[in-house]
């Protein structure tokens, strides 16, 4: 079985590595890396509420699938 990467999925996986990343980041380096986390946290608010989402938008011009596409 073929597993296909769709728009969703990829964003999802993103805010989890960036979320990871800034963890990470501030705790090796400066708590100041936890902004990063905040801005994610924000974005997926925000994506959640509105439906807008800047990587979502990114994925779109680049040519990646939505799930109900992929469906198709």
């Amino acid at each position: 079985m073929e597993i296909f990467w769709h728009r969703e999925r990829i964003i999802l996986l993103m805010a989890g590595l960036f979320n990871l990343i800034g963890l990470t980041l501030s705790f090796l380096f400066s708590p100041y890396f936890l902004i990063l986390c905040l801005l994610v946290s924000i974005n997926l608010t925000i994506y959640s509420i509105t439906g807008f989402c800047i990587m979502g938008t990114i994925l779109f011009k680049l040519g990646i699938k939505s799930q109900k596409e992929c469906s198709l």
